[in-house]
């Protein structure tokens, strides 16, 4: 017997618990899920009277109150190769893949570029708002279109490259969080790339795996095996990976920096007036790796990573952070901000 898959469906007072990765209790007054991107303009005609917020896996919220929204969760978990060339394939994925299991698919295909993004949290959907990076690499670059609903114009829309204004964990996106909904993205993904060695103990980690001409795939493991050591999983361990940006500075700024704290990891940026430090450095230094009130915590393991050690509400773990945020500031003389999409409150 076969199963009928509705395009949509409305569920009442949901709870939110299980749909985000701090596992903090929320409820959603009403929940949507699309199974069917096709389907979207009928579902939200059925909840016109209120505004939306879209969760991906909630990998990249923290949810510090019940949010008002109708929350719509996109389902639509296929990936199609669109056209293949001599050195790149085309690939189109729906925005409720999982990010990592869309990278492990990109390997096993022959694709190279995203290796370096293995195991990040989320969906495919989410990945170009906050233009999701690790390890030297960042999304945007083999996004190639984007489609999404615009819910100013109330037509679908194929936004290229460019008109994503993607740069460091930002993109247009994240500027316009309630206009566009993501129900696709397109990636230009190489067939051989240079391959990102350098960065955060990734050839070391490659050396101790007795590896010395690595491809893609090599490289994917080494990033999974760093992952694992260093990140919690939210399976076990509340959290949505790295909680804090790294501040990119003015090098006047970050000279005068080094001078005080010469052991500072500091990185290149987009452009050469400015560069950018280690918040987790600074955070670890600050003295709150590993500390915690309650249950609301930082990560024994990476200073970046805010953790939920339990029963912590969204409320309790956005106040560490800001006590985490205002003892960089009071030390270093650097603010430092979140990561994620805060849900009711402002940093």
């Amino acid at each position: 017997m076969t199963t009928v898959v509705p395009a949509w469906s409305l569920t009442e007072n949901a709870a939110l618990q299980p749909l985000n990765t701090f596992h903090v209790p929320a409820h959603a007054r009403r929940l949507l899920h699309i199974n069917d991107a096709n389907a979207l303009p009928e579902a939200l005609a059925a909840v016109a009277d209120a505004p939306l917020l879209v969760l991906g896996s909630g990998s990249n919220v923290l949810l510090a109150a019940d949010p008002e929204d109708v929350v719509l969760v996109f389902n639509n978990r296929q990936i199609t190769a669109l056209e293949h060339r001599a050195d790149h394939t085309l690939v189109r994925a729906g925005a409720g893949v999982v990010w990592h299991e869309f990278v492990m698919w990109s390997l096993r295909e022959g694709l190279s570029g995203l290796e370096n993004l293995a195991l990040i949290p989320g969906t495919v959907g989410a990945a170009p708002i906050q233009n999701i990076g690790a390890y030297g690499a960042q999304v945007g670059e083999f996004i190639q279109t984007v489609e999404a609903w615009d819910q100013h114009t109330q037509q679908w829309v194929r936004l290229d490259h460019a008109a994503c204004n993607f740069a460091y964990r930002d993109s247009l996106f994240k500027h316009e969080p309630d206009r566009y909904l993501i129900t696709a993205v397109e990636f230009r993904l190489p067939l051989l790339h240079a391959l990102r060695l350098d960065y955060a103990g990734i050839g070391e980690e490659l050396t101790a795996m007795g590896i010395e001409q690595p491809v893609a795939a090599d490289v994917a493991n080494a990033v999974i095996a760093i992952r694992r050591r260093k990140l919690p999983d939210p399976d076990v361990l509340g959290n949505a990976g790295s909680f804090f940006k790294n501040p990119i500075l003015p090098n006047e700024q970050v000279d005068v920096l080094l001078q005080h704290y010469p052991a500072l990891p500091v990185f290149p940026a987009d452009d050469d007036r400015h560069r950018k430090v280690s918040a987790a450095w600074m955070i670890e230094a600050a003295g709150f790796k590993g500390q915690r009130d309650g249950d609301a915590g930082v990560s024994p393991n990476h200073a970046l990573v805010l953790v939920n050690h339990g029963n912590a509400s969204g409320a309790e773990l956005l106040a560490f952070a800001r006590k985490v945020s205002a003892a960089v500031l009071e030390k270093f003389g650097v603010p430092i901000e979140p990561e994620p999409r805060l849900i009711g409150a402002r940093w």
